[in-house]
């Protein structure tokens, strides 16, 4: 079988294992809730992945050789994501132990008026992404700092991760640091900054209807009482050594991103010395999760440990900052890390039977118009969320998928690299198994259900795309276009 020649199956045999994957998840959902990312997702996406390659080696004459080699490419080209996720479970579990994000809160909820919070976070979320070029840190550090403020102001978890993604989202789609958007300009070979002016033409009215959404939202809510905000900053005080010194671990870690420190080495740092902070600051604390009667170096240590790896309870007095303050280490992440290598031998698996490609066929059909080739990318860099479970590989395979058929046409090659953006990138978190959509529900500790709704920035970018190539605004042949 491993010589004969590949057989491309047709585009309604390719969706058999997503239609069973969609399937699966369907009752996985309805059955398991919440719980479905503790073992169903990840029996789901094998069982489809086995669907799949059944189809490839007896109907499309792929050899098991192929197929475990397109596998393994998938997943050692998500091994540094895995690494950054374990490092934001230490990274998440040590800012709180150690009061950093505590002290953001403290402050965070008697500076910023409920009535401007959503509209707030949004711009607080999409400035940091700008600087950082990732919208995984920014969600990490400061978007873990916003959700606990928008909690004790009573706004609802989906609204505030919905803030916090959209205003990620449009830095991670806009910044010169970010590696999605450096990704999407270089496949097809468009220079950065012309790439990123170009964006602007659809991020801009995107990212101004839905700040005006979440301003019209936070003035319909009806916030906490000041009362029950002094309650919880008083619980605070009480339980951790509030202190405006552990700012600078924050302060740091903006240098070390200004710097073009890579992502690893930042977060590794942050986390080191975010642990040294709770040594110095919370003791007591580290202690208590510890659980020894002995208070000496060894305590300090078992505790440190533990908030780097595992969960943390830590007692303030108060049920609901209890919630919000306990964490789970790096053991938190392992769940969405075993999602994301069966998700990466699905899309491994849909590629090997060149599945995609014949999937892929059939959007190129509605490719008359501009705005017809323009949601056509847009609806395949979804698509390709869905299938490869990753950001990269969606924008990879969607800019070389229509680089040809963009040239052909005449049409420059910047409306490829935003179309890419406006549709691969943006929309990757609202997947529950992508990589992105995974992180992000894990991070928050939000079902990527739940905040879907509210992340007007990553849902209307795809139809301002096709919207403004609609209109031809600022869409030139290749013979006109300047730089």
């Amino acid at each position: 079988m491993e010589n004969e020649p590949v057989r491309i199956p047709s585009p309604l045999l390719s969706l058999v294992p997503v239609i069973v994957l969609v399937g699966l998840l369907f009752f996985s959902i309805r059955i398991f809730g919440g719980d479905t990312m503790e073992g169903a997702s990840q029996m789901v996406l094998l069982v489809a992945t086995a669907v799949c390659i059944l189809i490839a080696m007896t109907h499309c004459r792929v050899g098991w050789k192929q197929i475990e080699s397109a596998i393994v490419r998938n997943i050692s080209g998500v091994t540094t994501a895995l690494l950054i996720l374990l490092l934001i479970g230490a990274l998440s579990g040590s800012w709180m132990v150690s009061g950093i994000i505590p002290t953001l809160i403290y402050y965070g909820v008697q500076i910023i008026h409920p009535d401007f919070f959503l509209v707030t976070t949004c711009l607080i979320c999409a400035l940091v992404s700008v600087m950082t070029g990732s919208s995984w840190t920014t969600v990490a550090t400061i978007g873990i700092a916003l959700f606990g403020i928008g909690k004790v102001q009573g706004f609802s978890e989906g609204w505030i991760a919905g803030a916090i993604i959209s205003g990620a989202y449009f830095g991670d789609k806009v910044s010169p640091l970010s590696d999605t958007t450096i990704l999407a300009s270089s496949i097809a070979e468009v220079p950065l900054f012309k790439h990123i002016r170009y964006l602007m033409i659809t991020t801009i009215p995107t990212m101004t209807i839905t700040l005006l959404i979440f301003l019209i939202a936070g003035f319909s809510h009806k916030a906490t009482s000041f009362e029950e905000i002094k309650v919880f900053t008083a619980a605070l005080s009480a339980t951790y050594q509030i202190s405006l010194w552990l700012l600078l671990v924050p302060l740091m870690m903006g240098i070390l991103i200004v710097r073009k420190a890579p992502p690893l080495i930042t977060l590794f740092m942050a986390v080191i010395v975010a642990g040294l902070c709770a040594v110095i600051f919370q003791p007591d604390l580290l202690y208590q999760i510890a659980g020894l009667d002995v208070h000496n170096i060894s305590s300090l240590f078992k505790g440190l440990i533990i908030t780097f790896c595992n969960k943390t309870q830590i007692e303030t007095g108060n049920t609901a900052l209890n919630e919000l303050v306990s964490t789970r280490g790096m053991a938190g992440m392992m769940n969405t890390i075993w999602l994301i290598i069966c998700a990466m031998c699905f899309g491994g698996a849909m590629t090997a039977g060149r599945m995609l490609a014949s999937i892929m066929s059939v959007f190129l059909r509605f490719m008359k118009r501009t705005a017809g080739l323009v949601a056509s990318t847009v609806v395949t860099g979804f698509f390709l969320n869905t299938c490869t479970a990753d950001q990269y590989l969606s924008i990879i395979l969607t800019g070389d998928m229509f680089k040809p058929v963009y040239k052909q046409k005449g049409y420059e090659s910047r409306l490829l690299s935003r179309a890419v953006e406006d549709g691969a990138t943006v929309l990757s978190p609202l997947v529950p198994w992508n990589t992105c959509g995974m992180t992000q529900a894990t991070v928050l500790g939000v079902s990527t259900f739940v905040y879907l709704p509210y992340c007007f920035f990553n849902l209307i970018s795809p139809f301002m795309s096709i919207i403004v190539a609609a209109t031809g605004y600022k869409i030139k042949r290749i013979s006109n276009e300047k730089d």
